[in-house]
């Protein structure tokens, strides 16, 4: 039978030794930073003020978009709350820049608006507020051009203010 002598690792002090590690690990790092965006990546203010789906769309875009089969927008036919409503974008388009989803009938029509990085899967997901049954129009912006698709959501229980 061995017996050992000293310090027995607990559960406090194991704890206590992460928690210094991660401390000193967090003093390389600039508090005060911005988050990161290339110099022409400005965030689209405007375009989120924007009452109208229009409006939003030419002060992101600056053009209209023609609708298209390869962009597939994915969406319930009727969302049982419009506060978390599951929506996802995926296209074929080659060169895509970015996607946004527009909701027709929201306080402001820009929902969501996503810069998609060179050499990644052109695709996004997210749960969007929708204030009432409505159009929910998705935008992909590839090789210059606008391409969208669109479909109509039944919400039964309000999301925004409702």
């Amino acid at each position: 039978m061995t017996t050992t002598t000293g310090p027995h690792p607990t559960r406090r002090l194991i704890l206590q030794g992460a928690a210094s590690v991660a401390l000193i690990g967090l003093g390389n790092l600039p508090f005060a930073a911005s988050p990161a965006r290339a110099a022409n990546d400005k965030y689209p203010e405007e375009a989120f003020k924007q009452k109208s789906e229009a409006d939003a769309i030419k002060a992101l875009y600056g053009k209209a978009a023609e609708p298209s089969d390869k962009v597939k927008l994915d969406a319930p036919e009727i969302a049982e709350n419009g506060g978390v409503v599951p929506v996802s974008v995926t296209t074929t388009l080659d060169k895509v820049t970015s996607i946004s989803f527009f909701v027709a009938e929201n306080p402001f029509a820009l929902a969501a608006s996503y810069k998609i990085a060179d050499g990644t899967i052109p695709g996004v997901a997210n749960r969007l507020k929708m204030a009432k049954t409505t159009k929910l129009v998705a935008i992909v912006e590839a090789d210059g051009k606008l391409y969208s698709a669109t479909k109509e959501v039944k919400v039964t229980v309000g999301g925004c203010g409702g």
